[in-house]
């Protein structure tokens, strides 16, 4: 443990902690007084809902501003004194330091936490905001001063060995009136650049939408346009055993994505199973929906060369070649319009499900299939032209977050 301090210590004096000279450097708990928190037994009743605020790690972590003013769960007064929990004064901080390390917030009223915060109390030679930019900017030292093996938890005695530089309080308001100025800049940027994006993404699905909902062309059940609607099987029910990269790829509703696969989590089966399950063993250029759970609707094209089967959650179209283009399938689908039609017609048991029976009958307008392939070209070169605005929007999104990073680390070296 001694030896981790040390280490990150030296890590705040040379590197990208390294602080600015002619600044007076002490360590956090010289000038803050460190708190740490507790949980009074959950079967007390006596011990809950009274009126002392009580955070935890994960009510820091679902905040979307600095400032916290309240909590979700309250604790009595005799729930305090009953436990490790103590309170923290109004405009001080608190930071996660377990599960994760770095969540962290100026509580503008009293309130207690539990063991995986510390409350860090300024004291009279810095102000409360100063101390929050600079421990958001040091989140990577505080985790790297963590210890654990099942999660990293920062010790109060490693915290409070945390250099941080205190210039004079004038100098600090100068620092915080800056950041807050140049972070309300960068924040709007943000928040134009975020609507752009959601703009880019709504403007292809108005265009799916106006494509299959405004037509005239006939209406046919997709049983009359493929050669086969089937789904797959769980390993479990047929004596399967997964195996690791060396057997059958099997797809899941998590590998099917909207227009495309998901493949960073592939699971892969033993080769018997195929003879089992036969008929769901896929051939390139089937059509996948997802038929289980809140990802229902979601459709995409199979086109991979490697042996694969799917399970129970996957639903198997295979169009047939003369009647209907399995793209001009997906992204009927993946239209708003349809995927309304799919939702209003989920079967709601232990868990929402489209029947394969819902498949076959489901009318979908299907125009001829020179015209089919047409309409699918626009909708390709549509869709090429918003994915590059994306592009634009998320790498101005990204280029924002680390500005703010740059930012802060600028201000505890002294270049601001």
């Amino acid at each position: 443990m001694r030896e981790t301090v040390k280490n990150n210590c030296q890590l705040l004096e040379e590197g990208e902690f390294s602080l600015p000279k002619g600044r007076a450097v002490k360590k956090l708990g010289e000038v803050c007084e460190i708190r740490n928190g507790g949980t009074p037994k959950t079967g007390n009743k006596e011990y809950w809902n009274g009126g002392i605020k009580w955070i935890t790690p994960k009510d820091l972590g679902k905040l979307n501003d600095i400032y916290v003013a309240d909590t979700l769960r309250k604790i009595s007064e005799i729930g305090l004194q009953k436990s490790s929990a103590k309170i923290i004064p109004k405009n001080s901080i608190i930071l996660s330091t377990r599960a994760p390390i770095g969540y962290i917030a100026i509580n503008t009223l009293e309130m207690a936490t539990n063991q995986g915060c510390r409350g860090i109390i300024p004291s009279n030679k810095i102000i409360e905001k100063y101390l929050f930019y600079f421990l958001r900017n040091s989140v990577n030292l505080l985790n790297d001063l963590g210890v654990g093996t099942t999660f990293k938890e920062l010790s109060t005695k490693a915290l409070a060995s945390v250099q941080i530089p205190v210039p004079s309080l004038p100098e600090q308001k100068r620092i915080v009136a800056i950041l807050d100025r140049t972070f309300k800049a960068i924040d709007q940027a943000k928040t134009n650049a975020e609507q752009n994006l959601k703009n880019a993404k709504e403007l292809f699905e108005s265009y799916l939408q106006n494509i299959f909902k405004n037509n005239n062309w006939e209406r046919y059940k997709i049983e009359n346009l493929t050669s086969l609607i089937t789904k797959g099987s769980s390993p479990n029910w047929q004596g399967v055993n997964y195996v690791e990269n060396s057997g059958i790829f099997f797809l899941t509703s998590k590998n099917v994505g909207e227009g495309e696969l998901l493949l960073k989590n592939k699971k892969y089966l033993e080769e018997k199973f195929n003879k089992i399950q036969k008929t769901s063993i896929l051939k390139k250029g089937d059509v996948l929906t997802n038929i289980v759970g809140a990802s229902i609707g979601r459709t995409a094209i199979f086109d991979l060369e490697e042996v694969t089967n799917i399970n129970q959650a996957v639903c198997l179209m295979r169009c047939l070649p003369n009647k209907t283009y399995n793209y001009y399938l997906m992204y009927l689908l993946n239209s708003p319009f349809f995927k309304n039609i799919l939702h209003n017609n989920e079967v709601n048991n232990a868990r929402a499900n489209l029947s394969l029976t819902f498949f076959k009958h489901l009318l979908i307008p299907v125009p001829e299939l020179s015209e089919q392939i047409k309409i699918t070209e626009r909708i390709k070169q549509f869709l090429s032209e918003t994915k590059k605005l994306e592009t634009i929007y998320q790498q101005k999104i990204n280029n924002l977050v680390e500005l703010k990073k740059s930012i802060l680390q600028q201000a505890f070296k002294g270049e601001l």
